[in-house]
Parts: C-alpha cells; structure tokens; sequence
C-alpha cells in the first residue's frame, strides 16, 4: 500500500456510496449505517442506482476483460468531483489500484479511472482521515463494556491499510475493549472464488479463524468486508460456535447512539 496524501482544509459536504454487490444483496444494513455515519457528520450521501460490482470476482479469476466490462458500466455513475465512499477495504483496492490498470490503453476510460480512483475511499479510511471523526465523547452509560476482535481481508489490509482505521477507530469507542487473536493476520479462507475452488482449504482456514477469535473469549467479530463476515459468520453458525459477527459500519453506529 502506498502513502496517501489526504485533503487538507474543509471536509466535504458531498459524497457518493459505493455499496459493493454483498452489502446490496445480502448487509444491507451495513450500507445503511454507514450513510448514517456519514449524514451524521453533515454529508449528502448519494447513491446511483445503476451501480453493481467493482469486478473484483473476475478480476481475481483471471478474466479481466469480464472485470473491464463490469467497471466500465460503473465509471459513468460518478460525474461530480465528490468522494466515493467504499464500506469495503477490499472493493476499495480494487477501484482504487486494479481500475486504473483495467483501462492503462484505453484513451477514453483510462482518464476516467484514474481520477475517480483518486477519489475512492474506504469508509474507516474516510472517517479517520478526511472527516476526522472524534468518538471520545460517545454516550456510552446505555451501553454495557463489549470486547471484540478485530478481522481485516487480506486485500483490505494489504492495499488499502484498513486494519489500522479500523484499529484506531474501535480503539477510540469508550466502553469497547479490542482484543487481538493468534490468527487475525491470516486469511479467514473466502477469497472470493477461492472457496468454491478449494472448499476444503477454505473451510479448514477459516475454521482455524473462528477458534482464534473464540479462543479469547469474545463473543463478537468486528470487519469492514462483507465478504469475510458472511463467510466466518456462518460458519461460527454452522459450528454452533459463540461468535456473532457485525460491519464495522454498524458497530460504530450501534456504539456511538446512532442519531446524534
């Protein structure tokens, strides 16, 4: 991941959601809080209906020209110089670093991917950094002490950093206690077409995942890819493992009052 220099001066008062294809079908709810997190802090959060997949499936599978026909379709939706604000590390890398290659010889979209990459964010990153969201002052006397763990996809981590936004914005949550487990480095064994090509290893990974997490007694995994929760969610289920999982959109929310 490269260092990224953030804007300086006034936050902006508009911005697009890019929802990702599993928060639209399956958290919906995480794109919910997360357009709560960002109305609170006084954003008009705009949501273009004709927006799908970042292409990240294809992209991965080794069929980029499938991966180039998916984002081209989502590169018209985000004419205005607002940001884009991504729940997801892991569609975020690939909107951000992947898109721009995608389109490296074309002389119509490669201008156009690299500038909207240059106003992609990953909703932790955007909180942290750009909006520079102080949690310090969270009514936390309704809220009994939870102490949780902490996953990050291993694309979210590696090329976008969003371990640490995550890190130092659950850190921030009074009355929230962040434990750290022998196996959160590791992939939980999603992958996207990894587990259907590999279901054995897969399950084996993320199965080793779930016991690292419910080995430090806490009964919740916190993450901002939908990808992974969905994944160590249920399997924690299928297991009958005491281990619940949550968006990191909506654990902020849930943690801070929601309505200001």
């Amino acid at each position: 991941m490269k260092d990224r220099q953030y804007p300086s001066g006034p936050a902006p008062t508009q911005a697009y959601l890019f929802a990702t294809c599993l928060v639209d079908l399956f958290v919906p709810q995480a794109g919910l809080d997360a357009v709560r997190l960002l109305e609170r802090e006084g954003l008009t959060v705009h949501f273009p209906r004709g927006q799908s997949c970042c292409g990240q499936p294809a992209y991965s599978s080794g069929n980029p020209d499938a991966a180039r026909a998916v984002a081209r379709a989502q590169l018209e939706l985000f004419r205005q110089p607002w940001p884009v604000i991504v729940p997801s590390g892991s569609c975020a890398g690939m909107m951000r670093h992947h898109w721009p290659q995608l389109f490296a010889d074309d002389p119509v979209a490669g201008p156009q991917a690299r500038e909207l990459a240059g106003r992609v964010y990953e909703l932790g990153e955007f909180l942290l950094h750009v909006l520079k969201v102080d949690f310090g002052d969270a009514v936390a006397s309704a809220r009994a002490p939870e102490r949780i763990v902490l996953h990050t996809s291993c694309g979210a981590r590696r090329e976008m950093g969003t371990r640490q936004h995550g890190v130092a914005l659950v850190d921030a949550l009074p009355g929230v206690t962040r434990v750290e487990h022998e196996r959160e480095s590791e992939c939980c064994g999603f992958g996207g077409t990894f587990s259907l090509k590999h279901p054995d290893i897969s399950g084996a990974m993320v199965r080793d995942k779930v016991a690292a997490a419910c080995a430090t007694g806490c009964d919740r995994l916190v993450s901002a890819d939908c990808g992974c929760l969905l994944n160590i969610g249920h399997t924690a289920a299928h297991d009958h493992a005491p281990l619940q999982v949550e968006h990191l959109a909506s654990f902020l929310w849930r943690r801070t009052g929601g309505a200001a």
